[in-house]
């Protein structure tokens, strides 16, 4: 079974962006055969001259009248060795929070200039979240190089500047690709382009299929209990089974579980899978789990592999992404979801905001919409957690408006 990688995608407005998503579509056979007679009709209407691509993404009809595309959209696309989805992020600095929340899941980022423009500040911006989000793997796609006759000297300038923004971003190791390609034309996405001899390395879908999934191995099984079932089992008695997709890690029969909050002990007695019983369960399986012991185990109690290195914690420091339009600010609540566990947190500290631009740290006390910032939280009961960096299914969580029930901000956990 082909894996599935998830790749964001990121770029300014106007720097074609639809056209390559569109165009690797097509080129992929990944677009519905009414989804491509739309498009040629619609390209032949307004006399374009040529397949307009950019048709296969622009889902709203509002969107394509005023020649914008402004929220998250996921877009499957398959080729002869993989499978992925596409988080394509819209370009405008206001939207700021959107790229981050389709980012925030990413194995690996493609990031749009505009030849002609070079390295612009929404460049810089999607850098930034890249790194800070610890995206390991980055296509930079110059496009437009036929608008610039294929000028080998301006695509190593934005290449000479890209480098440079990465050598001040603290070391973050992460894999950059840099490839000259036109959108419009194909050149460099699917098959070599003759305008562009210089250029040794591979086209655009070649190097998507060589993305890897590399992620950050851990010890720690960790299930989220969603539902508590009750069933007999072979010798009449009732019997109690917790119900969860696992977060991370694997499940193996007989082995020691706690439980948190409680704290409690216990064994896996037995392990079941679309109701099954097997020997073990792995990430992103939904089981249910058996327990030797009758415990007081309900929905958002975590059931955790003993022992373990999460950290147990009524105190969050984290990176904030802030999406309401009013303000977070010193003494605020909220309900922090994490996981399926739902539960009321304090802010007691801002520390600052992140200059996407500079790379620097304003001092400030509140954040405002697409303001990105370091939080602290003080937590009405204990979690466990994982630095972002080490899980982001463990490391990241969702800010509720307690009053409005509506999503306030995301968290990355430091």
């Amino acid at each position: 079974m082909k894996q599935v990688i998830r790749i964001a995608t990121a770029g300014s407005v106007d720097d074609g962006k639809s056209t390559l998503i569109g165009r690797l579509l097509y080129e992929t056979k990944s677009l519905k055969e009414d989804q491509l007679q739309h498009i040629e009709e619609k390209s032949r209407i307004e006399n374009k001259g040529y397949i307009d691509f950019s048709l296969a993404t622009d889902g709203l009809l509002t969107e394509r009248k005023q020649g914008i595309t402004i929220d998250v959209s996921h877009i499957y696309l398959q080729t002869k060795t993989q499978r992925y989805i596409i988080a394509d992020s819209p370009g405008h600095v206001e939207y700021t929070r959107n790229m981050v929340t389709g980012a925030s899941t990413a194995h690996a980022a493609i990031i749009l200039l505009d030849a002609q423009k070079g390295v612009s500040e929404q460049t810089i911006r999607h850098f930034r979240i890249t790194s800070l989000l610890g995206i390991p793997q980055l296509i930079f796609a110059i496009n437009k190089m036929d608008l610039i006759g294929f000028s080998q000297s301006k695509f190593h300038q934005i290449q000479k500047d890209i480098l440079a923004l990465n050598k001040a971003s603290n070391g973050l190791r992460q894999e950059l690709f840099f490839i000259p390609i036109s959108a419009l034309h194909g050149d460099n996405v699917v098959s070599k382009s003759v305008h562009l001899p210089w250029h040794d390395g591979t086209v655009l879908i070649d190097l998507i299929e060589q993305l890897k999934i590399d992620e950050p191995s851990t010890n720690d099984a960790v299930l989220n209990v969603q539902y508590v079932l009750r069933s007999k089992n072979n010798s009449g008695a009732f019997q109690r089974g917790y119900a969860g997709k696992v977060a991370c890690g694997k499940f193996i029969q007989n082995a020691s579980v706690v439980v948190s909050p409680s704290n409690n002990h216990s064994t896996i007695i037995k392990i079941e899978h679309h109701g099954d019983e097997v020997q073990e369960a792995k990430e992103s399986e939904n089981i249910t789990l058996y327990l030797r012991d009758q415990l007081d185990i309900s929905r958002g109690s975590v059931i955790v592999s003993n022992p373990h290195s999460l950290q147990r914690t009524n105190r969050l420091k984290a990176t904030v992404c802030w999406m309401e339009t009013d303000a977070l600010t010193l003494g605020n609540k909220y309900w922090l979801q994490h996981g399926v566990n739902r539960i009321l947190c304090k802010v007691v500290s801002v520390e600052g905001k992140m200059n996407l631009i500079s790379g620097g740290i304003e001092n400030v006390n509140t954040l405002h919409i697409n303001d990105l910032g370091q939080v602290q939280f003080q937590l009405a009961q204990e979690l466990l957690v994982k630095p972002f960096s080490e899980n982001k299914a463990l490391g990241s969580f969702i800010l509720i408006n307690y009053l409005t029930n509506n999503t306030a901000g995301v968290g990355f956990i430091n």
